[in-house]
């Protein structure tokens, strides 16, 4: 018979012992970026209905989406934006059959932050310029 007295061990793979592969904390990212870019586009859609609806209406949206914590929350969007779009691509090249094997795999989930991280350093700038 089972052994029902475990005892205070954790449960196997319990979060305070186990490292999460890179691969698992992409996968998690990519779900949580999706839920930010609706949020994110919730928050664009409402600026323009605010525009369509009236001036006061727009002049307070507005002033929320341009103070510093409306850039952060869009500076947030663009970062999901860009790493849910780069890991999209990095899914699409799985869909062929391609890519696969450990070192790949870790390999092109290392290049998705990279390139996310760039993308949205890129977007900032040409943010910032304009």
């Amino acid at each position: 018979m089972a052994d029902v007295e475990r005892g205070n061990r954790p449960l196997s793979p319990h979060l305070d012992i186990y490292k999460l592969p890179l691969n698992a904390v992409v996968s998690i990212l990519h779900r949580a970026t999706g839920v930010a870019i609706g949020c994110v586009t919730m928050l664009i859609a409402l600026w323009f209905l605010g525009a369509a609806w009236s001036e006061p209406v727009f002049n307070a949206i507005d002033w929320f989406v341009t103070s510093w914590l409306g850039w952060l929350i869009l500076l947030a969007g663009a970062a999901s934006l860009w790493f849910h779009f780069f890991n999209g691509l990095r899914h699409l090249i799985w869909d062929t059959g391609a890519w696969f094997g450990q070192k790949r795999v870790a390999r092109s989930a290392m290049n998705t932050i990279i390139f996310a991280g760039l993308a949205t350093l890129v977007t900032l700038i040409v943010a910032i310029a304009w």
